[in-house]
């Protein structure tokens, strides 16, 4: 086994634990951060020193106790969640100390991380925070989602809801940089609306919480109708893009944060019928379904990052104490871009 020559293990680690089930809107009590001792790595396995963790929207879901597409968090048990780090001791052929990981083990200082379940990443290349964005999971969620899901094609009129956040803000420019006739987003704040066309490139954006209803805001934005729908949002989101869909229009229902928190089922659009007469396709996704992109969208999305085409923005919170700070900020749309929580 291998171990930093200029680090002494440390003892014990800090991690965050689901401690009681939220009801509705999480609170900081549903919380808790605790000690846990360090040991060094079984065989096969590898010490990672957390650098970045990651706070996403679909874990809300996986803090229920009903069956999903991915197992809910245990109570008492560390969170899981996207991390990237550094490699303090090594049990396992081929991972030496120093290199860098991404794994899955987020929410705490220190991670024992089975060696097939990390994944090597060069930090020259790229922050490494860009591998939990803009190159990670959620990078290839907007690229999966956009052209594989929605079938894409140039000349399309894009919508897409949640257009600040991490995977919105992305899909907004590729489909620009694919060719598309207008690109339209919402966000939720004047702000967010001004980096949406100033600095991404999108053509018309807006404020989902002006008095003006979605549905008006976007008749505005697009008034030749739009092709392609992503959606991060749901509920008053795709009811309007269903009524701006034009035929044959493609939804990738990729998140529906707007009813992550409710305690009674969101009601459907109640323009659903729209769907027949215009021939929609209104599909899920789940990124994991599109691994096979991976080396695709690496290899193109590198290239826009380096030639600085494609822009990004990551909103970074310091220290593993305010981890849950940071989720919560994250449900209430505080960020611009990607949550990150960074363990300095």
């Amino acid at each position: 086994m291998s171990v930093s020559p200029d680090q002494q293990l440390p003892s014990v680690s800090r991690e965050w634990h689901l401690v009681r089930r939220p009801d509705g809107w999480p609170v900081p009590e549903d919380f808790a951060l605790r000690e846990v001792p360090v040991e060094a790595p079984a065989e096969g396995r590898v010490l990672v020193r957390n650098r970045y963790f990651s706070v996403d929207p679909y874990m809300r879901g996986r803090m229920n106790d009903v069956k999903s597409y991915v197992p809910p968090f245990q109570l008492d048990r560390p969170m899981e969640g996207g991390a990237v780090g550094e490699v303090v001791a090594s049990n396992a052929e081929g991972f030496a100390v120093g290199d860098h990981v991404l794994h899955f083990a987020g929410w705490r200082e220190y991670a024992s991380v089975p060696a097939q379940h990390a994944t090597k990443v060069d930090p020259d290349a790229a922050p490494l925070s860009a591998y939990l964005g803009v190159l990670g999971m959620t990078g290839l969620t907007a690229y999966a989602g956009l052209l594989e899901v929605a079938s894409f094609k140039e000349g399309d009129a894009v919508f897409v809801s949640g257009a600040a956040g991490a995977v919105g803000g992305q899909v907004g420019q590729i489909a620009k940089l694919k060719g598309a006739s207008r690109v339209i987003g919402s966000a939720g704040s004047d702000e967010k609306v001004k980096l949406l066309t100033e600095e991404y490139g999108f053509d018309a954006a807006f404020n989902y919480k002006d008095d003006k209803p979605v549905a008006e805001q976007l008749k505005d934005a697009a008034p030749d109708g739009i092709d392609v729908y992503f959606d991060n949002v749901g509920g008053e989101h795709l009811e309007a893009a269903i009524s701006r869909l034009n035929v044959h229009g493609r939804v990738t229902i990729c998140g529906m944060i707007a009813g992550y928190n409710d305690k009674e089922p969101t009601p459907a659009p109640r323009n659903l019928a729209l769907v027949i007469g215009k021939r929609l396709r209104l599909q899920g996704m789940l990124v994991q379904d599109h691994n096979a992109l991976q080396p695709e969208f690496v290899r193109e999305v590198g290239g826009w990052i380096r030639s600085g085409e494609l822009k990004y923005r990551e909103t970074v919170v310091e220290g593993v104490e305010k981890g849950v700070d940071a989720f919560l900020g994250m449900l209430r749309g505080e960020n611009t871009g990607k949550m990150i929580v960074s363990l300095g």
